[in-house]
């Protein structure tokens, strides 16, 4: 069931009544800035070979 402008305009302004106009901008920047983290440390890990674990002789 998607989301009409309706339903989008209401959660935008409980959104802006919960936390005012001053915090939306820095929570905006504060999630991209996360989104960005996380898919550098997907691409990262997707980069990184595989190593094989030594085995000691005994």
């Amino acid at each position: 069931m998607p989301l009409g402008p309706t339903e989008l305009l209401i959660i935008l302004l409980i959104v802006v009544l919960l936390f005012g106009a001053r915090k939306l901008p820095e929570l905006a920047r504060g999630l991209g800035q996360s989104a960005r983290e996380f898919r550098k440390a997907l691409n990262e890990e997707e980069k990184k070979p595989e190593e094989k674990p030594e085995q000691k002789q005994s």
